[in-house]
């Protein structure tokens, strides 16, 4: 099932209801269905839209491309050798890159209807035990957006093959941490490009000042004019692009005439041969004459590609076939034409008066400058814009993913809830896109260091591909390296010419890189040791049985949540906390929300329910499982989901044998995926004055009485067809009066310290950058905004 969107789809299941249609079209939450099933109409919708959304910054590129690739490198001779090299670079890198790799075979490598870095390790972990995320399940690849199904059918030999290649993978832990560490590179190279992307697209469209000013004038004009956009643009993140986003594609779509006009305008005007340039002939005359000054040279034209990797990151928005037709017929000839266009202008123009080289404006007629000049600044907002949403997202992933830090997560749209706003993030962006815009001043070195981030993913993207190709799409090894060298060559080639310029801006995204990079792998390094510090250090089942029915403690009403990341087992809080203070509550959950190597997890197998320890106990382990892409619910939603997902647990349960002779550490173990038929109400008046919905029976808390009047009453409305026994609905009752009696939330604090006799370098990275990351990390995001009456913090120190 290929369903694209994926983001929207909660929206159907906000009210706890199975749609009876899944592939069925949404339209207030705008879910998609298969594009083969689409009409054409949709198609085309989806289309228009994205050119606002992946577009801007690819768009934007003929701004600051001939301008950055004669720099100073080479010089545009009466021979014309040099322009015409350059356009045919541009036009063969256009078509083999972004037309030939993303557009035919990249965007067929979806996870789900998501694309992006993630995407693809994501499909990597699920065929081959690669994941280094410690709290996996086999029940997680029951889900079913973890289905393994390849594309075409496959042969003995490619099948051994791929066991080959897996095996490798499995065995071999250096292997992993490799394509873990390729992967966060793709991402933080992604995440520079959040900075740079800003900063060169606005700075080059305020550049367009330069023809109508001095020098003089406008060296003091063209920063701070650039610097106030961009801070505008950062400060109204707060307010979603859903806001503004009906204008975006309109700003698009008339950049994108508006440059196809003009170059085709120049073409016929000044030079309508120069479509003999597009012959790869001129690359080798250019390469010949130039020379090393002509390979340096490819970092500029390198950066007529910015804003591809778009297309593959932002397809969970629209559809393959959207962005396909958005990018062949639109965006690709639009481009194309503007390339054209500059060139012909500029063979029949070899000395421009200006200090300022070869740059966009030059070839606008004078009489429209200023309107091209307005649209390019609109273009460039828009760009930047997208780039600033995908590094929003990104980081989501990362935090899901346990690569990051967890921030404050703000979800702009009630509708869509891929469109997010981190406002640490936000603010950290501007304060670099400032930096980076007045630091340089000049378009040459910003785009050194974009140049260098883009071919960076790029390479990325090729390398996990063709482990995908293998793994994932069962095609032929000598497939894979076919792609891996062709496509591999040709971004080597360009990621050399941007590396070459390390001194002139380049070093940028490399020192962004390094400290993400950084972040990332201790964020990591700290989870995963923590992680292993709980499994060890766990209470075993037998322990909570010497206790008895009663835990030796007093049990108090109420519903009691430990929040832990085990997934099987008691967490050594939980001895912490007994152990000092012998009370407990009524029911007790064992929470554990975790993430799942998929973009999203369906509603009704979100929730995976069992027993710790005998029915009388009241003790239950609840595994909430969310996509990396998932919406996590407010703390309401949340709560009544949780209650009825146990309640519903409570009716299915069947796992006791009538001898009552089940193993309990059999018991422990044994989960359930959970669709709650159950319905959860809660109302201030009584109950008894209300009949109850047809077809459905209520079973209500015996506190319910005149006294009780004006307390919150709580009832699970359960199906009619379904058979409950005595001590099933004494159980649910008990679960009924332990939720009106108010819940409590138990997290642990913990001090994360390093073992004696650890190094030094050790030391520094566990009891100072892990422990400051800790301290300014968020708790879970559904106790963000749990009153602190309710909560109850458990300190324990963890020595890893």
């Amino acid at each position: 099932m290929d369903i694209e969107g994926r983001a929207k789809i909660r929206d159907k299941y906000s009210n706890g209801k199975r749609s009876p249609n899944f592939s069925k079209q949404d339209t207030e939450a705008g879910v998609h269905d298969n594009p083969t099933n689409k009409s054409w109409r949709m198609v085309l919708t989806l289309a228009y839209q994205s050119l606002g959304v992946v577009y801007g910054d690819l768009a934007t590129s003929p701004l600051y491309v001939y301008k950055n690739t004669f720099a100073e490198d080479i010089q545009h001779s009466e021979s014309n050798d040099e322009i015409f090299g350059v356009l045919s670079f541009i036009f063969w890198t256009l078509t083999l890159i972004p037309l030939l790799k993303y557009v035919f075979i990249v965007l067929r490598a979806d996870d789900n209807g998501e694309g992006g870095t993630f995407a693809l390790y994501s499909l990597l972990c699920r065929h081959a035990r690669v994941g280094l995320l410690p709290s996996g399940q086999l029940a997680d690849e029951e889900l079913l957006g973890y289905k393994k199904s390849d594309c075409g059918a496959e042969d003995a030999g490619r099948r051994g093959v791929v066991s080959v290649v897996r095996r490798e993978l499995e065995r071999r832990h250096v292997l992993q941490r490799i394509l873990l560490v390729l992967a966060l590179i793709g991402t933080c190279m992604v995440i520079g490009d959040g900075i740079l992307t800003p900063a060169i697209s606005v700075f080059s469209a305020v550049s367009g000042l330069e023809l109508s000013m001095s020098k003089e004038q406008h060296k003091y004009v063209e920063v701070p004019i650039a610097c106030v956009i961009l801070i505008c643009l950062f400060a109204l993140q707060h307010y979603g692009t859903h806001r503004v986003g009906f204008l975006f594609a309109p700003i698009v779509v008339t950049w994108l005439l508006c440059i196809s006009m003009i170059g085709l305008y120049n073409i016929i005007h000044w030079n309508p041969h120069v479509y003999q340039a597009l012959s790869p002939y001129y690359m080798y005359k250019f390469l010949r004459k130039t020379q090393r000054s002509g390979w340096m040279s490819l970092g500029g034209i390198l950066l007529c590609i910015t804003g591809s990797e778009a297309m593959f990151a932002d397809l969970g928005h629209f559809s393959q076939l959207s962005i396909k037709i958005a990018f062949s017929f639109l965006v690709y000839p639009s481009l194309i034409l503007a390339y054209m266009g500059q060139a012909a202008y500029l063979s029949k123009h070899h000395i421009i008066e200006s200090d300022y080289r070869i740059g966009f404006y030059v070839s606008v007629p004078e009489k429209i400058r200023w309107p091209v000049l307005a649209i390019a600044i609109l273009a460039a907002v828009v760009g930047s814009q997208a780039i600033i949403t995908g590094t929003f997202s990104i980081i989501k992933q990362c935090s899901s993913l346990g690569c990051f830090p967890k921030v404050k997560i703000i979800h702009t749209s009630s509708k869509v809830h891929g469109q997010i706003y981190i406002p640490e993030i936000n603010w950290t962006l501007m304060v670099l896109c400032l930096a980076v815009t007045i630091g340089f001043r000049d378009t040459k070195r910003l785009g050194n260091a974009s140049g260098l981030a883009v071919i960076t993913v790029m390479l990325v993207t090729t390398c996990l591909m063709s482990l995908v190709i293998v793994l994932c799409w069962h095609k032929s090894i000598f497939l894979a390296v076919c792609f891996i060298l062709f496509f591999g060559t040709i971004e080597a080639l360009y990621f050399s010419a941007s590396l070459i310029k390390f001194l002139e801006g380049a070093w940028v995204p490399i020192v962004l890189s390094l400290i993400f990079m950084a972040i990332m792998c201790i964020w990591h390094y700290g989870t995963i040791k923590k992680y292993e510090f709980d499994v060890q250090n766990k209470v075993s089942i037998n322990w909570l049985l010497q206790l008895g029915p009663n835990l030796g403690i007093v049990r108090v009403k109420g519903i009691g949540l430990i929040h832990t990341d085990l997934v099987s087992g008691i967490p050594a809080i939980f001895s912490h906390f007994v152990t000092n203070l012998p009370a407990f509550h009524q029911v007790l959950v064992f929470l554990c929300i975790k993430s799942v190597p998929v973009p999203y997890v369906r509603p009704e197998e979100r929730f995976l329910v069992g027993r710790v320890g005998p029915k009388e106990y009241r003790m239950y382990r609840c595994i909430v499982r969310y996509g990396y892409r998932d919406f996590h619910k407010d703390d309401i939603e949340f709560e009544k989901d949780l209650v009825c997902s146990i309640a519903e647990f409570i009716r299915n349960d069947h796992s006791a044998t009538p001898n009552g002779n089940t193993p309990e550490l059999e018991k422990e173990e044994k989960m359930s995926v959970v669709r709650s038929g159950i319905r959860f109400q809660e109302e201030d008046e009584n109950v008894d004055d209300k009949p109850g919905p047809s077809g459905s029976r209520e079973i209500q808390s015996p506190l319910i009485g005149p006294e009780k009047k004006k307390k919150k009453k709580v009832r699970f409305v359960v199906p009619e067809s379904s058979k409950i026994d005595a001590a099933t609905r004494e159980e649910m009752r008990e679960l009924m009066e332990a939720r009106e009696a108010g819940m409590a939330f138990i997290l642990g604090h913990s001090y994360v310290k390093s073992k004696s006799g650890s190094g030094l370098f050790r030391r520094f990275i566990i009891n100072f950058v892990y422990d400051f990351l800790r301290r300014n990390s968020r708790g879970p995001s559904y106790a963000v905004s749990i009153p602190h009456a309710s909560t109850l913090e458990v300190g324990m120190v963890y020595h890893v």
